[in-house]
């Protein structure tokens, strides 16, 4: 299953049989609205908190994927959930209601990657006949947590990001229709300095290009190998360095490389500044739009490269640098 030094390959091809995203009342002004299984008209969801709001973001996600596939809750054999919050709980909480054996997990916005290798290598293992991948973010409790208030009113600088208020779910199962899963790579620690947690770009996209290469060397794969490539949410800034940092070792990524957070929102017409982030933002991405386009064949292979800014309130008060990990998921459309 192993190849080369990072690089997870299944020999089942677990499928994807089903897939769910949710967003809020933003994610439903953006160009990929039409993707979305439910968009909220509210920031609360009807809830009393924001936080108790993103809990029911996964909640909606999880019931719907298993609704779509037709399943009970008992069917799902592992559930693989984190979020951003401290000790995830937006996760556990959603959780509680469902009876599925539970194992959180803490990637920030990785999560959705790293949730989904899980549940292919369960499955691929034999150790799972069904497994779900869950992961959310909501922009009012990410920017309680690790900013300020939204009561504070403060401004935001040219590099920040627009947290997704958004949920996504997939159910891995042996057999059956959908995108298959080929491989995984699972991406290392990398931490050049950044201490700006209002520059997670920067932060973050030595991960992903540490990732990518490590990818593409395990597998003996180019870029072109690839329908698209899409970060989880490293916006302008971070793309930008990606592309770069290519460049300079004589790859051109920039015919097949995207990046979710600048594919969820209009950079121009909305006001999120170097684009979208946070787990929800590749979670709902991928299991709307990118899954969408592989159950439709427009896309043939996708590598999904969820990253993540491992920081927390207390190492930013303490003047850490961020460090990030990114792990790429290889997904086809062969088992559609």
């Amino acid at each position: 299953m192993r190849k080369g030094a990072q690089t997870l390959v299944f020999g089942s091809k677990p499928v994807i049989l089903s897939h769910a995203a949710i967003g809020g009342k933003k994610e439903s002004e953006g160009p990929l609205a039409a993707y979305f299984d439910f968009l909220g008209k509210d920031a609360k969801l009807g809830q009393k908190t924001f936080e108790k709001a993103e809990s029911k973001l996964q909640e909606l996600a999880l019931d719907t994927a298993k609704r779509k596939l037709g399943v009970s809750y008992e069917d799902i054999d592992v559930l693989f959930a984190g979020d951003l919050l401290n000790q995830c709980i937006s996760s556990s909480f959603a959780a509680r209601g469902t009876s599925i054996p539970f194992l959180g997990l803490y990637g920030a916005c990785s999560t959705m990657a790293e949730s989904l290798l899980m549940a292919a290598a369960f499955v691929d293992a034999g150790f799972a006949d069904t497994a779900a991948a869950l992961t959310s973010s909501h922009f009012a409790s990410a920017e309680r947590q690790y900013r300020f208030p939204l009561g504070y009113g403060g401004q935001r600088t040219p590099t920040a990001q627009w947290t997704v208020t958004g949920s996504g779910c997939c159910i891995v199962g042996k057999s059956g229709h959908g995108p298959r899963i080929e491989a995984a790579t699972i991406g290392k620690i990398q931490d050049y300095g950044i201490k700006d947690a209002n520059n997670m770009g920067a932060a973050m996209a030595p991960a992903a290009i540490d990732t990518l290469q490590a990818h593409f060397r395990d597998l003996r794969r180019v870029p072109s190998d690839y329908d698209l490539i899409v970060t989880g949410d490293l916006g302008m800034l971070g793309k930008t360095i990606v592309l770069d940092q290519f460049r300079r070792i004589g790859v051109d990524l920039a015919p097949v490389y995207n990046d979710c957070g600048l594919l969820i929102f209009d950079t121009k017409e909305q006001d999120v500044h170097a684009g979208g982030s946070g787990c929800g933002c590749g979670a709902s991405v991928l299991c709307g739009y990118l899954l969408d386009r592989l159950e439709k064949r427009e896309l043939r292979r996708i590598l999904f490269c969820a990253t993540g800014a491992l920081l927390s309130p207390t190492s930013s008060w303490q003047g850490e640098s961020i460090p990030g990990v990114c792990h790429a998921v290889a997904i086809t459309a062969e088992g559609v």
